[in-house]
């Protein structure tokens, strides 16, 4: 099936921006002169995707009064709201009976990639040969984001959240980690098929007391589903605090 539909998860506020996002949400601090939301929707839109649905929270008006209906852009937007901020597992439920039973392409409202990344991942994903992606960007401490395993094949396997060296050394020596595929982590975008939300609506609660994501991805793996990883192209930009705005020519 073709990829023509995209859910953003922009419901946070943003904490580490401090008092930047007194008033709005993380995803509409400016970069340039566009929020950083405006950038990944013209990323999508350029990749074919004209449908996308917004997930909102902290601020919500702010997002959906700025994008309106999506004609701006030719394109068709909706927007939902994660009423309770339980975490990124349970945020992208909000679109699921828009979704139906369409594939679709889901990333975060603070992650910036050159646009070409979206279209590798509707491509490969349209192949037919795999049920989602989980796109991958190369990094340096491993122990600072979630570390993807896979296999020869670029079969997605886990991801494991800032592992302990302790963990890396063990995911080693059982031979579930290569030396050269140490760096990878999770980028953060994602093709899922529907299925997903089956796994999502029966998460527990992480140590942090939220529902993750991750959580609900590592059991689709594991449940059957073939996940492919794809690289991301360019620049990769998890616009996390000031400091990162600040370089990317924010406020």
């Amino acid at each position: 099936m073709k990829v023509k539909k995209s859910v953003i998860l922009a419901a946070g506020k943003g904490k580490r921006m401090g008092d930047l996002t007194t008033d709005i949400p993380k995803p509409m601090l400016k970069i340039g002169d566009k929020p950083i939301l405006e950038h990944i929707v013209e990323g999508l839109i350029s990749a074919g995707i004209s449908e996308i649905f917004i997930i909102t929270g902290y601020q919500a008006e702010s997002i959906e009064n700025y994008f309106g209906t999506g004609s701006k852009w030719d394109a068709e937007f909706t927007f939902g709201r994660q009423e309770i901020p339980n975490g990124t597992g349970k945020a992208p439920e909000a679109a699921r009976n828009w979704v139906e039973k369409s594939p679709f392409l889901l990333t975060y409202g603070d992650i910036l990639v050159h646009p070409n990344t979206y279209s590798k991942m509707v491509n490969r994903y349209e192949k037919g040969d795999t049920q989602g992606i989980v796109t991958i960007t190369k990094g340096d401490d491993i122990t600072k984001g979630g570390i993807v395993l896979f296999d020869q094949d670029r079969r997605f396997t886990e991801v494991i959240e800032k592992p302990s060296h302790e963990t890396i050394v063990e995911l080693k020596k059982s031979g579930r980690l290569q030396d050269d595929l140490a760096a990878w982590y999770n980028a953060g975008i994602y093709v899922f098929e529907p299925r997903i939300f089956e796994h999502t609506e029966k998460l527990s609660l992480s140590p942090r007391g939220e529902y993750e994501l991750t959580d609900a991805f590592n059991q689709l793996a594991a449940s059957g589903d073939h996940l492919s990883v794809v690289e991301t192209e360019g620049q990769w930009v998890d616009v996390r605090d000031p400091e990162v705005l600040r370089s990317l020519g924010g406020a």
